[in-house]
Parts: C-alpha cells; structure tokens; sequence
C-alpha cells in the first residue's frame, strides 16, 4: 500500500484531509477513529480516503476488512506526512507548485461534483430518456436458427431436407458446425446490425416460419436460415438505463461549466521554451 503514495499524491491526500477536517468541525460530529502520535484520524476522512482509493482496493475487501484498509491508508499517510515535516521535505523548491497543483485539483473536482449534483433530478432524466426513445424510433429484430457447413451442395441438400418437412433443430445438432448446434442452432433475437452483411440481409428477408430458399455464403461458410419470429425491438426500460442517463448529465453539465469559464476568461498558451542542446559528445536522453 504504501508504494501507491507518491509525493504528488501524498500533498493531494494532505490537502484533503486538512480540507475535509474543516468542512466536519463546521458540520459538528465528526467521531475520532484513530490517533497516531496524537493526530487524530476521524470518521469523515475514511470517506475522502474511499473516494482517494477505493477504486483499488481489491473486490474482496468489503465490511470491515474495506474499513481497516481505508484506515490503514490513512495511518500511512499520516505517519510519512509526519516523516516528511521532520525532513522539512516542504522546503523543496517544488514543493509549493505540487501543493497548489493538488489544491487546485481538489477545488475542481468539489466545484464539479457541486454541479453535477445540482443538474441530476429525476424530471430532466426521465426527460432526456423520453426524447432518446422517439430520436431512436422502432427498430426490427428476427429470432432465427441456422445451420453452417462447409459446402454449398450440404446446404442445398439440407433444404430440400427441411422443405420435406425434416425438423430444423435436430438437424441443425447432426449438421451443423456452430457452436450453437447443441441448441438447434438457435441464434435469438438480433437486430440487422448484429450479424455479418450478408447473413443480416438474407435473414431479413425470410418471412416468419420459413426457411431460407437458397444456401447464404459468408466467410464462415454456407448457411440455412429458419426465422422464427419477428418484432419490434423494445426499447430498454428507463430503470435499466438510470445508471447511465444520470452518467451522461453528470458529465454534461460538467462541460457545460468548463466550457462556460473558458469562454470567461483569458487564457494564453505561450511558446513553450526550447530544450537545450546537450554538450557536445553527450548523447540526448
């Protein structure tokens, strides 16, 4: 764990202790978790540390095993922290550049999360999912089944087969070398655009409960199609899709913001200077 704390981060994960400690006294009771060499570590900061690391934590590290890893972390950063004080690491010249880097950082991602909070509301979202369901209009899907050999003589044989009333499925298992064979070659429910060309084309042009006159050739050889059925493709329910509405407005508004300052304010990109020529006989790195 501690190999994760560079020094940019460990003054990022500084800035936000100390910002989230203010925010907590200002809030009221904030309870003491841990104490190292007399800093204590409060309940609010596990929260910083979660959004800091979570994401790393392994999977299996839930309950109380995810709070003590938390809370580890947070030792850790404070007992280096402490190290560092007595080093006076915070004299180094770059020092001062890596703590307003993390400060500014951290004043970003709360002005962003401010925002996103204001912009999702269950109004707009249902909105939004409404005018995505009539933009996207009504789409056909086929249920089919096929069977795929090496040759188009098999294929043809296996129609007159079928056209004699055999059973699609059972010869699909005898036949075929899909790896859907086992299940009479059934293949679901798939909209145009979810198989090759050729086949899509074809399969779309079978009617309900037929099969396919002539044999369809594509790069993984000669097929018979049976459709099934055919349909209207639903569009998914608003539940099934909330997770991501609310990503897409949270990363909407978002932009909207930091195009919005950008617009505000006056930004230079100046030249950038010229990396100088090493002394003769040295190779550049």
């Amino acid at each position: 764990m501690l190999s994760r704390v560079t020094t940019p981060a460990l003054a990022l994960a500084v800035v936000i202790v100390a910002t989230f400690i203010n925010f907590a006294k200002a809030q009221g009771a904030d309870p003491i978790i841990a104490r190292v060499d007399g800093v204590e570590i409060k309940q609010s900061d596990l929260a910083i540390a979660e959004a800091d690391i979570g994401q790393s934590l392994p999977p299996q590290a839930q309950g109380d095993a995810r709070r003590d890893a938390l809370l580890s972390y947070l030792i850790d950063i404070t007992l280096i922290a402490r190290a560092g004080e007595a080093k006076k690491v915070d004299e180094n010249p770059t020092f001062p550049r890596k703590l307003a880097y993390a400060r500014n950082k951290v004043l970003m991602e709360t002005l962003l999360e401010q925002e996103s909070k204001g912009a999702v509301n269950e109004k707009e979202m249902r909105k939004l999912y409404n005018e995505s369901v009539k933009k996207a209009g009504s789409e056909q899907e086929v249920r089919a089944r096929h069977i795929l050999v090496d040759s188009e003589d098999k294929a043809k044989e296996i129609i007159i087969q079928l056209k004699g009333g055999a059973d699609f499925a059972k010869l699909a298992k005898e036949n075929s070398k899909d790896p859907g064979a086992s299940d009479g070659g059934d293949l679901g429910y798939f909209t145009k655009d979810q198989m090759v060309p050729d086949f899509a084309e074809a399969a779309f042009k079978v009617g309900k409960g037929k099969v396919s006159d002539t044999p369809v050739k594509t790069q993984f050889g000669f097929h018979v199609i049976k459709i099934e059925d055919k349909r209207e493709k639903k569009p998914p329910s608003y539940e099934e899709v909330k997770d991501q509405i609310q990503s897409f407005v949270v990363r909407k508004a978002q932009a909207e913001l930091v195009m919005k300052l950008r617009e505000g304010a006056k930004i230079e990109r100046l030249p950038q200077p010229a990396t100088p020529s090493p002394p003769v006989g040295e190779k550049k790195k």
